[in-house]
């Protein structure tokens, strides 16, 4: 975590350095020895925003509810992850170092706080019962949603949501997932594993890098997804439920349907063959280019920086791979924006030439396992998610 010193938090906070040190005795902002001296302390700068935002609320609160829901105020809490100086946290984890020493049945046993030893078994169980001939001609991600209240029907374990239950179904519809992504193929292995054969990617190589681009994905804190997840769980409604909600959010072109857009951006690079030339087209429209920037992370995505690094040290003389840097560098030297997670995704589908659509799929079936950790953590709440509309229409007669 970065730090500050007394005095550029006591003015970030605006108060003097004898406040800062009763916010230090009272817990609200931790401190340790600074380097280079034994007197000197450093202060959590975390903590000096937290209790910045605090302030603000106080002062109003009335704005700070209106913005809560529109990347403002924390609205409930969470012990999963954590957004923080430009990196992303599973549970106190790095989640980019996660990505690349360890699977995804592991990352989902941190993420659930389940007691396996070491990984989660993703064993779909029977689904001999489906409609596999329909679902493996549809996209995969829409085939989730066909094939999860199908599953749900014959699960009554689903009803029964403490922790380890719970997580013995997150398992199944992970596995559940995993099979329809893999066209039918039951999950041998890791769900990478199974991925890659289904793929043809199924070199050692390849296999990390679909294992790193799953646990990117599986979870980005209170998303609009995930919020959609938990609201459901609040309900009482099943795991399935919840997570088939989860799904439906996830498809919208300003969340994870925003690959298809990142999809037509690569299409029109290759056309064009000109990166200045397609960067100016979207700047003179007016229009956001797709796949670029995160109001999280103004220095850019770690997830997207982490996953085209792995895409180039495994594909580095790709075509997709050349074009996308150049595009890139475009981008930044123009704007200063840098890719998100969707462009990476893009960027891994087209270097490992894996089937239409799969940017979407990896999204879906990693973030999937987030959803289930969100609604295991909500129906330990026991509350149900009911937020307070402001009025602003007719008033009554």
């Amino acid at each position: 975590m970065a730090h500050l010193t007394a005095k550029d938090a006591a003015a970030e906070l605006g108060v003097t350095l004898q406040t800062l040190y009763a916010y230090v005795s009272r817990g609200l902002v931790r401190s340790e020895p600074a380097p280079g001296g034994k007197r000197r302390r450093q202060y959590n700068s975390t903590d000096i925003a937290e209790l910045k935002r605090r302030q603000e609320r106080s002062r109003n609160p009335v704005g700070a509810v209106e913005n809560a829901l529109h990347w403002g105020t924390p609205v409930m809490e969470s012990a999963i992850t954590l957004i923080s100086d430009g990196r992303l946290y599973y549970r106190g984890a790095d989640a980019v170092d996660l990505a690349f020493t360890a699977p995804l049945e592991r990352v989902a046993t941190r993420i659930w706080e389940t007691d396996a030893a070491g990984a989660v078994n993703f064993d779909a169980g029977d689904t001999a019962h489906l409609p596999w001939e329909l679902l493996t001609s549809i996209p995969p991600t829409d085939a989730f949603q066909v094939a999860i209240p199908l599953a749900a029907a014959k699960d009554l374990t689903a009803y029964s949501f403490d922790p380890k239950t719970a997580a013995r179904v997150g398992a199944r519809i992970v596995g559940l997932f995993t099979t329809i992504a893999a066209g039918g193929r039951d999950v041998a292995g890791s769900a990478a594993a199974t991925l890659g054969r289904a793929w043809s990617v199924d070199d050692g190589r390849s296999r990390k890098l679909l294992d790193a681009a799953l646990i990117l994905c599986a979870d980005h804190e209170l998303n609009a997804s995930a919020f959609t997840a938990r609201c459901v769980a609040s309900t009482g409604a099943t795991l399935y439920a919840a997570v088939n909600a989860g799904l439906s959010a996830l498809q919208g072109h300003k969340h994870g349907g925003s690959t298809e857009r990142v999809e037509a951006l690569f299409t029109e690079v290759e056309a064009v063959d000109d990166p200045t030339r397609v960067l100016a087209s979207y700047l003179k429209r007016g229009d956001r280019v797709p796949g670029f920037g995160h109001t999280l992370y103004p220095e850019g995505d770690p997830r997207g920086r982490a996953l085209i690094e792995g895409t180039r040290e495994l594909q580095g003389d790709s075509v997709h791979v050349t074009r996308a840097d150049d595009f890139v560098a475009t981008v930044a030297g123009a704007v200063g924006q840098r890719p998100n997670i969707d462009f990476a995704l893009v960027l891994l589908r087209r270097a490992l030439s894996l089937p239409d659509g799969s940017a979407l799929t990896l999204f879906a079936l990693g973030r999937t396992v987030g959803w289930i950790g969100h609604a295991i953590e909500q129906y330990a709440t026991d509350r149900l998610i009911r937020p307070r509309a402001r009025y602003v229409g007719v008033a009554p007669d």
